[in-house]
């Protein structure tokens, strides 16, 4: 499906719709419905942003069918709900209090709220926060419905609010599709920065042309990193990966057999300096041990993935290595704004992605097409 252009802008003065037109969820498994609600009040500190394209991120058919039973502990909000993780648009309202961002401007809103009042919160360590929300997505603690209800929507809608907070100003050289992308490289930018990536170190991307895969190298390439070795088993997409970067980027297909071999080889005896695991929730956890196997002395193994198979770590092993084991989950507003400016310099090259949109009338059929995409290479995205 061809791209539906919205990256200009009406110039024409924002009114203050008192309805609009939002896909959400009634029931866990059936379609959703597109209905005309209440558009909620802005607070002082707060922004609504006119939507422009909403992300459909691999995993949303999993949360609204199966979530509440895979993950009872990771709440979802009342139903009916607006959905849609990551959202870029046009500020069309600012509350009182907002100063530096302007009516029209161009943003993506992350969609992580803190509770505000919590240990970490306090201390301004907002990610840890025991209810961090995700606004349109889910919650991590057992206290995220007061946050949903007051950022009830996602971006399957006309309009969010957001917090001022929250906002990421995107740049003119990147579509309003192309920056609803930011939540999956957000994920994988922050997973490198954990890792401490370097234009000299070897870094291995586990499941590279997947969603979070093709992101994690972009980001990579981005930063410098000269060597990058990834995994994967389809091996269309493999040469695919490859073929952006060919003197910076090997590749290996994991149907021929354990990779930690081949990566001592490739490496010249180094071995692996930072590797980010990109994959999918399938994936055997045999995978995971196996990279372990190829971790320098004093490597830094960063888990973004959702692989539900637990693997079987040599504990010892790792310590008298020195490899660490590091958890990362989503990005940082700041982290967004390093992106953004990689993208407005030219070199986080988002021209990659293979645009399909669909309008928000059409939103179940776009989301029952996500089996379809072409590994990570695919940007699916609703334009309402």
């Amino acid at each position: 499906m061809k791209s539906l252009s919205t990256n200009t802008i009406d110039e024409s003065i924002f009114s203050e719709p008192a309805t609009m037109r939002a896909a959400r969820l009634h029931v866990i498994g059936e379609p959703m419905r597109v209905d005309e609600i209440p558009v909620p009040q802005i607070g002082p500190d707060d922004v609504r942003v006119e939507v422009k394209a909403c992300n459909l991120v691999p995993n949303l058919g999993n949360i609204l069918a199966n979530w509440k039973a895979w993950n009872p502990g990771l709440p979802l909000p009342e139903l009916p709900a607006v959905f849609g993780l990551d959202t870029t648009g046009v500020v069309a309202a600012v509350g009182k209090n907002v100063a530096r961002t302007k009516i029209g401007q161009r943003v993506y809103v992350n969609p992580g709220v803190s509770c505000g009042t919590c240990l970490a919160c306090s201390r301004k360590d907002t990610m840890n926060c025991k209810n961090y929300t995700f606004m349109g997505y889910f919650g991590f603690g057992p206290e995220c419905q007061p946050i949903y209800d007051r950022y009830p929507l996602g971006g399957l809608a006309e309009n969010i609010i957001a917090p001022v907070a929250n906002i990421v100003p995107i740049p003119d050289n990147i579509t309003f599709e192309q920056g609803a992308r930011f939540g999956y490289l957000g994920t994988s930018f922050s997973a490198l920065k954990k890792g401490a990536v370097r234009a000299d170190s070897t870094l291995l991307v586990l499941g590279i042309t997947g969603t979070l895969g093709v992101g994690c190298v972009l980001n990579a390439l981005a930063l410098g990193v000269g060597r990058i070795y990834g995994t994967g088993r389809n091996s269309e997409l493999l040469e695919k990966v490859k073929a952006i970067a060919p003197d910076r980027i090997e590749v290996i297909n994991l149907d021929h057999g354990p990779v930690a071999p081949r990566l001592w080889e490739l490496t010249g005896g180094d071995g692996i300096e930072v590797a980010v695991n990109c994959l999918g929730p399938g994936a055997p956890a045999a995978y995971v041990v196996d990279a372990f196997a190829a971790m320098a002395r004093g490597g830094r193994f960063v888990n973004v993935s959702g692989v539900q198979e637990r693997p079987a770590l040599d504990i010892f092993d790792l310590m008298c290595r020195q490899v660490s084991l590091i958890s990362s989950n989503w990005f940082s507003v700041q982290e967004g704004l390093e992106m953004a400016e990689l993208a407005r310099i030219g070199l986080l090259d988002l021209s990659r992605f293979e645009q399909s949109s669909w309008k928000l009338a059409d939103v179940n059929t776009a989301i029952n097409s996500l089996p379809n995409r072409h590994g990570g290479f695919s940007n699916y995205t609703v334009v309402p």
